[in-house]
C-alpha cells in the first residue's frame, strides 16, 4: 500500500497541494504552542511571576484547543476531496478484489506520506513564528524579556504526533464511503450524487446544533469578569455550529438556492437557469463549496465583532498592558483562524471545480460555448459566495450575541461594520476568482475525450 500510496501522490501532486498545506500548517501550529509551553516550562518561576498576562501555558492550551478543532476541520475536508479525486483509481483497485481494509489502509498510507513530508518545514515554520510571537508579548510586558524558546525535539515530535493522530481520524472518516460499496458500484458512484441528505448525517448534524447552542448558553451565563472564558467558549460554539453547518449543508444550501433562485433565473435568463439547476441538482457538491466560506466568514466575523464589543465594554480598572495583550492574542488568533480558512476554501473551490471537466465537456458537446460556462460559473462562484456568506454570518451573529449577553448584559453587540464588510470582500476575492480560473482551464481540452473518458 505504501508503494501506490507514493505512486498516486508522484501522479497526483495537485490532488494532495491542499492537503499538504492543511497539513503543513497544522504541524507549524501545533509546534508555534508546544515551543510556547515548553518556553513557559523552562523559565524559572521568579521570571513567570514578574510578567503581566494570562501566561505562556494558558495563551498555548486556549489557541491549541480551538487549532486542534479547526485542524480536523480542514484536513478531513482536503482529504476527503484527495480521495474524490483518486475515486476510478479506488474503484478499480476494489474491483480487482482490494477488501475495504487495503482501501482505508491506502487512504491511511498517502495521510501519513503527506505528513511526513509536510513535517520539516512545518517544524521550521513553528520555531520560527513561535520566537516571533514570543517578542510580540515580551515587546507588551505579557512575557519575561529572559524568556526563551528552548532547543529541544520534544514540541516538534508532539506536533507530529498529534497531527498524524488527526490525519488518521480524517482519513477513518473521509476513506468511508469509497471503502463501503460494492465493488461494481464504486467504478459509477463518481458520476452521481444522493438526492436527500441521509437521515444518520442529519440527526448528527442536529446533535451537533444542540451542543453549539448549549455551549453558546455557557456563553451567555459567564459573568462579565471573565471575558476570556467567554469568548473562548463563544469562538468553540461557532466552530461546533460550523460542524452543524458542514452535516447539514445539502438541505441548508437547498433551501437558500430554492430561495434565491426565482431573482437568479430572472436577473441572468440563461446563465441563472443553468447555475440554479446545477446547484438545485448537486446540493452535496456545492455544500462542499459553500461550507468553507461559512468557516472563513463565521470564524472571523466571531473574532472581529467579540474584540469589538469587548473593547467597548472593557472596564476602566483594566491595566494598559492587560488591554494590550488581550487585543494583541485576538488580533494572533484571528489571523490564525483565517489562514486555515482560506486554506480550506481555496482547496476546497479548486478541487470541487477541477472534477466537473466531464461535466463541462459534455455541455459542450450538446451545443454550449465557452463564455455561456463561463457566465454560468460567474453565476454559481456569485451564489456560492452568498450561500456561504449568510450560513457564517448567522453562525457569528449567534456566537456574537452569546457573547454579548456575557460582556454587557445585552444581546446586541458592537459590529465593526467596516472591518465585517473586508470579510465579505475578501470571501468573494477568494471565491470568485478561484471558481473562475480553474472553471477557465476546466472547459478547455477536447470535448469529445474528455468524455469519453481518455485524459483525467
Amino acid at each position: 500500500m505504501l508503494l501506490i500510496a507514493l505512486g498516486q501522490l508522484r501522479r497526483r501532486p495537485a490532488a494532495f497541494a491542499g492537503l499538504a498545506v492543511a497539513l503543513l500548517l497544522a504541524i507549524a501550529t501545533l509546534t508555534l504552542f508546544g515551543s510556547l509551553f515548553a518556553a513557559e516550562v523552562t523559565t524559572p518561576a521568579s521570571a513567570r511571576k514578574a510578567s503581566a498576562g494570562p501566561g505562556l501555558m494558558v495563551i498555548a492550551g486556549a489557541f491549541g484547543e480551538i487549532a486542534v478543532l479547526v485542524t480536523f476541520f480542514v484536513v478531513v475536508n482536503a482529504l476527503g476531496f484527495a480521495l474524490r479525486q483518486q475515486h476510478k483509481e479506488l474503484a478499480l483497485l476494489r474491483t480487482i478484489a482490494a477488501t475495504p481494509r487495503q482501501t482505508r489502509r491506502l487512504a491511511r498510507a498517502q495521510v501519513v506520506t503527506t505528513t511526513l513530508l509536510t513535517a520539516v518545514p512545518g517544524w521550521v515554520a513553528g520555531v520560527a513564528t513561535a520566537r516571533r510571537f514570543l517578542a510580540g508579548l515580551q515587546r507588551l510586558g505579557a512575557a519575561a524579556p529572559e524568556v526563551r524558546v528552548p532547543v529541544t525535539p520534544l514540541p516538534m515530535l508532539v506536533a507530529l504526533a498529534a497531527v498524524l493522530a488527526v490525519g488518521l481520524m480524517a482519513s477513518a472518516v473521509a476513506a468511508r464511503k469509497i471503502s463501503r460499496i460494492a465493488p461494481a458500484a464504486a467504478l459509477t458512484a463518481s458520476s452521481t450524487e444522493h438526492g436527500r441528505t441521509g437521515a444518520p448525517r442529519l440527526l448528527a448534524g442536529i446533535g451537533v446544533l444542540v451542543g453549539g447552542a448549549l455551549l453558546l448558553r455557557l456563553t451567555a451565563t459567564r459573568p462579565p469578569e471573565q471575558v476570556d472564558k467567554a469568548g473562548q467558549a463563544a469562538l468553540l460554539g461557532s466552530l461546533v455550529l460550523l460542524i452543524a453547518v458542514a452535516l447539514t449543508g445539502p438541505f441548508a444550501v437547498r433551501v437558500l438556492i430554492t430561495a434565491l433562485g426565482a431573482p437568479v433565473r430572472a436577473l441572468a435568463p440563461g446563465a441563472g437557469w443553468l447555475a440554479d439547476a446545477n446547484l438545485r441538482g448537486y446540493a452535496r457538491r456545492l455544500s462542499s463549496a459553500v461550507v468553507p466560506v461559512a468557516l472563513l466568514v463565521g470564524l472571523t466575523g466571531t473574532m472581529l465583532v467579540m474584540t469589538s464589543t469587548a473593547g467597548h465594554a472593557a472596564n476602566a480598572t483594566a491595566t494598559s498592558v492587560t488591554s494590550a495583550t488581550d487585543v494583541w492574542l485576538r488580533q494572533a488568533e484571528l489571523t490564525l483562524l483565517a489562514c486555515f480558512a482560506a486554506v480550506s476554501t481555496l482547496n476546497t473551490l479548486v478541487a470541487a471545480t477541477a472534477e466537473r471537466r466531464r461535466e463541462f465537456a459534455l455541455l459542450r458537446l450538446v451545443g454550449a460555448t465557452r463564455p455561456q460556462l463561463l457566465r454560468m460559473l460567474t453565476v454559481e462562484a456569485v451564489l456560492t459566495t452568498v450561500v456561504g456568506v449568510l450560513l457564517g454570518a448567522t453562525v457569528a451573529g449567534a456566537a456574537s450575541a452569546a457573547f454579548s449577553v456575557a460582556v454587557t448584559g445585552s444581546p446586541m453587540p458592537s459590529v465593526p461594520a467596516v472591518t465585517c464588510g473586508y470579510v465579505v470582500a475578501g470571501a468573494a476575492l477568494l471565491t470568485v476568482p478561484a471558481i473562475l480560473a480553474t472553471g477557465l482551464r476546466a472547459v478547455n481540452g477536447p470535448a469529445a475525450e474528455l468524455v469519453g473518458g481518455g485524459r483525467d
